[in-house]
């Protein structure tokens, strides 16, 4: 979720309130630690010995941890906003570039148009005539507030804007339009359009339809103040906190979210390279993010313009409080939780802590059980660790939530965002789909080819030739053709024209071609495979043909079959680009995918998706964290609301909705996380004639085990592999170094396979008990560490079960929290006659070997983990 900077720590906290508060419980409990160190010093000296190494790495990795976690909550919360203000910078740029690639297209065509050529070469006068074509085209592509046409001299044949009447232009567009092969893209003051302090004009030259002689240009003035509009009030942050601005190449703003605030004109700093540093703007320090185009499809977009996004930093990190954790199943939050190594490290580290102190208080609780006399002292040290711990547990516990929520939030967020980026793409896109088929429709040649009762061989050959030309021009169509008043398509472009030419559209098409009233109506067919795109699904968009001299009368209609499988694939790999772990969808409201990046998936298959977010409103998007192919995900969405008129006034109705999943790692078995706070221990200050027993999960339940049995416990990371073991739950050695500094090898045992047959699954929870009966000692996988609590003989009972087998491990159960909860005793005896079958105790001579081969592993494998605490 987030992307690796340099973040200097000290810049961000001040604004950052929750964090100092953090920081100074840190250095509170530091002080309590050494404290209590020193006390144990001073008043039990021999009877702390045992635990005085493990008090050392308390106190070390708490001063560790004072600096460390800080540092790590910081850079969190820094990556999450230049994350977030980086994508949407890179949405302001894309869909501009985006949007004006089309208008390039655009040029180039109605450049050509015989009409308008005619005009322009003097053929025809019909000055009336030539604006109301225009403005049809301007009803048709609405992005456009003024079309002209000039002569080579600058003067104005005709425009379509009343409000600005022109007669001439000194504009050296002009020239340079002439003198040009292609299209030229002009953005500033221009006496075109005198009303505007900038604008962008897209001008081509045209040419005499018989002598290929220049004789005038046609300029398309884009609409851009109002597009720009459109885009900042759709996709600004709903707080108003941030600015989304659009920047030239010399760092000045063409377009702002917030006039008031950052005004056009205004030059600002950049962040090009996503630096975590604060800039001063006005006196005010923003977190900034800048993004250039990559182009679309050979289009670069205007030279050296830019999106950005920008955050006053005393407002960076105190957005809506969100409550995503407390909606999450306690499963799912502890299953994507057990993966915050790889979705968030610094969470990872966080939690490792809180294990490890968990574990030290545990063990010094363990090796003075039972012990009375002079080492009460020591249990007055002991009970002020375990207050202490207590303490440690609750900050780490709110330090994770707090962690935990914040990358969460962002990333869901995050995640909403790039679905209404990719629902958005794709309105914009068809919208220009539903302008091309209804002004093509127009072509006079077509009308009156159409209009005939036959059409002979030359006359199909003409409409061939200008659907060709037309689709060497627009590339998004594999196929453009011409149907007839009974649905024969009569000429097409494309593959396969002699199976085309002569076959017939659906009679569903048909019938609504023929029922179009207006010019200004089109029709779209579902969503569906069809012979005239290879068999595959796309959509094909309709307008009717209507006679040249009386436009009442349908004489047939166009279809232009959209390239939907890389068009709508290059939307989704655009808008999920540099996110790995994420796969992008675009389906219909009964989850039928139309497009996805999913190889798991094809077009046409069915998405398991929550059916709430398919009944999300026009413009709504939401997310959840949910379980998405046997792995944990954030899943969000966002439904399709049209673009201008498209789907929203047009009559057209056609919801899609962009999903994404974004994975963070596989589901987890159970056990794998458990939620202590549920197990809770009632203590009875009162008991003196108690019996201390180390409590721990395995399989989400509480187990027991008598304390004058258990040494101490130890990462599960200290365990080397091996698989020299006669037994399936014999998973490893361990190596425990005693005071002769001689080092013995004990095995390794999975309690939990021993307990239901299966291998349990390890997370950064997973501990490793040492247990002794005799002059045996093995270790014991378990989940999770608990308590070491007393209780007295009035709390234990013998299960009615035990007898049933010789493998039963549990003979008693311990009755705490006035009966509420029942803790499972594990009977050591029995314990160790299971595993006892000539295996243990182990061979000294073995274990060596099986240390060695093991370390080799390890060495190969990179298995055995440090931990941030050495305990």
């Amino acid at each position: 979720m987030s992307e690796h900077v340099a973040i200097q720590t000290e810049t961000f906290l001040p604004y950052m309130r929750d964090v100092t508060k953090c920081e100074q419980s840190l250095q509170e409990l530091n002080l309590m630690w050494r404290v209590i160190e020193a006390s144990a010093k001073m008043n039990c000296p021999s009877e702390a010995k045992t635990i005085l190494p493990t008090m050392a790495a308390t106190r070390t990795g708490f001063s560790r941890l004072e600096r460390e976690l800080v540092v790590s909550l910081v850079q969190e919360k820094v990556r999450n906003v230049l994350t977030e203000i980086g994508t949407k910078a890179q949405y302001v740029i894309d869909i501009v570039v985006r949007n004006l690639f089309e208008r390039t297209a655009d040029v180039g065509f109605l450049a050509t148009d015989r009409e308008l050529c005619n005009f322009v070469a003097g053929i025809t006068d019909d000055t009336d005539a030539i604006r109301y074509r225009l403005r049809e085209y301007r009803n048709k592509y609405t992005v456009y507030d003024e079309i002209m046409l000039l002569d080579t001299e600058g003067n104005v044949l005709v425009q379509i804007d009343p409000a600005t009447p022109l007669e001439h232009s000194a504009d050296p567009l002009i020239a340079e339009t002439i003198n040009s092969d292609g299209y030229v893209e002009t953005f500033r003051f221009s006496d075109l359009r005198p009303g505007k302090e900038r604008a962008l004009i897209y001008s081509r030259r045209m040419q005499h339809p018989q002598t290929g002689a220049v004789v005038g240009i046609l300029c398309l003035c884009f609409h851009f103040e109002e597009e720009m509009a459109g885009i900042f009030s759709s996709h600004r942050d709903a707080e108003a906190r941030s600015n989304m601005l659009l920047l030239d190449a010399d760092n000045r703003v063409i377009a702002s979210a917030d006039k008031l605030w950052i005004p056009v004109g205004t030059e600002v700093p950049v962040n090009r390279d996503g630096n975590a540093a604060l800039m001063l703007f006005c006196g005010r320090e923003y977190l900034v993010r800048t993004v250039s185009s990559d182009g679309y499809q050979g289009y670069p977009g205007p030279a050296g313009w830019q999106g950005q996004v920008m955050i006053p930093v005393e407002v960076s990190f105190s957005g809506v409080i969100s409550d995503a954790l407390s909606k999450l199943s306690p499963d799912i939050a502890e299953g994507l939780l057990s993966h915050a190594h790889s979705f968030c490290p610094p969470l990872y580290d966080i939690m490792t802590a809180a294990k490890t102190i968990q574990r030290i208080v545990w063990n010094g609780q363990v090796m003075t059980a039972g012990q009375r006399g002079e080492m009460l002292k020591l249990k007055t040290i002991l009970d002020q660790i375990s207050e202490t711990g207590n303490r440690s547990n609750e900050l780490f516990a709110q330090s994770i939530h707090d962690l935990y929520q914040t990358v969460l939030v962002s990333g869901m967020r995050d995640a909403e965002f790039t679905t209404s980026l990719l629902v958005d793409l794709l309105d914009r896109n068809l919208y220009e789909r539903s302008d091309d088929c209804r002004w093509w429709a127009l072509t006079p040649e077509l009308r009156t080819a159409l209009a005939q009762p036959q059409q002979d061989e030359e006359t199909v050959g003409k409409m061939t030739n200008i659907l060709s030309y037309i689709n060497g021009l627009y590339t998004v169509y594999t196929r453009i053709f011409v149907y007839d008043r009974d649905g024969r398509i009569v000429a097409s472009t494309g593959d396969g024209i002699d199976a085309i030419v002569g076959s017939r559209i659906d009679e569903d098409s048909l019938k609504q071609v023929l029922s179009l009233r207006t010019q200004q109506q089109y029709h779209v067919s579902p969503f569906a495979p069809t012979s005239l795109y290879d068999g595959k699904g796309t959509y094909i968009y309709h307008a009717a043909i209507r006679d040249l001299e009386n436009e009442a009368v349908v004489v047939g209609g166009i279809g232009i079959v959209f390239d939907s499988t890389p068009e709508f694939s290059n939307m989704l790999g655009s808008g999920i680009s540099g996110k790995k772990n994420m796969k992008a969808y675009y389906i219909d409201r009964n989850a039928r995918i139309i497009s996805t990046t999913d190889d798991a998936r094809t077009v046409g298959d069915t998405l398991e998706i929550d059916p709430a977010l398919l009944a999300i409103a026009n413009g709504g998007r939401a997310s959840q964290v949910t379980v998405h192919d046997g792995e944990y995900a954030i899943v969000a969405c966002s439904v399709s609301s049209g673009y201008r008129e498209f789907k929203v006034s047009d009559g057209y109705q056609e919801d899609i909705i962009a999903v994404v999943f974004e994975s963070f790692g596989a589901v987890q078995g159970a056990g794998s996380q458990t939620d202590s706070r549920q197990y809770l221990l009632e203590t009875d200050p009162t008991i003196t004639d108690g019996s201390e027993y180390a409590t721990f999960f395995s399989d989400s339940n509480l187990f027991a085990i008598s304390a004058a049995h258990v040494v101490e416990a130890v990462p599960y990371s200290a365990v080397l592999p091996t698989s020299m073991g006669a037994r399936a739950d014999q998973i490893g050695v361990l190596g425990l170094q005693r005071d002769d500094n001689r080092k013995e090898f004990i095995w390794v045992f999975d309690l939990g396979q021993m307990m239901r047959g299966t291998r349990s699954a390890v997370s950064g929870s997973s501990q490793v008990m040492i247990v002794r009966e005799g002059e045996h000692t093995i270790g014991l996988l378990v989940d999770e560490l608990h308590a070491v609590p007393q209780f007295t003989p009035s709390q234990i009972m013998h299960t009615p079960f035990a007898m049933q087998g010789a493998s039963m491990l549990v003979t008693q159960v311990i009755k705490a929290n006035n009966g509420q909860l029942l803790i499972q005793a594990i009977d050591v005896a029995r314990l160790f006659a299971l595993l006892i079958d000539g295996q243990i105790p182990v061979p000294q001579e073995m274990a060596e070997a099986v240390a060695a081969q093991a370390a080799a592993a390890s060495r190969a494998d990179g298995v055995g983990t440090v931990e941030l605490l050495a305990a």
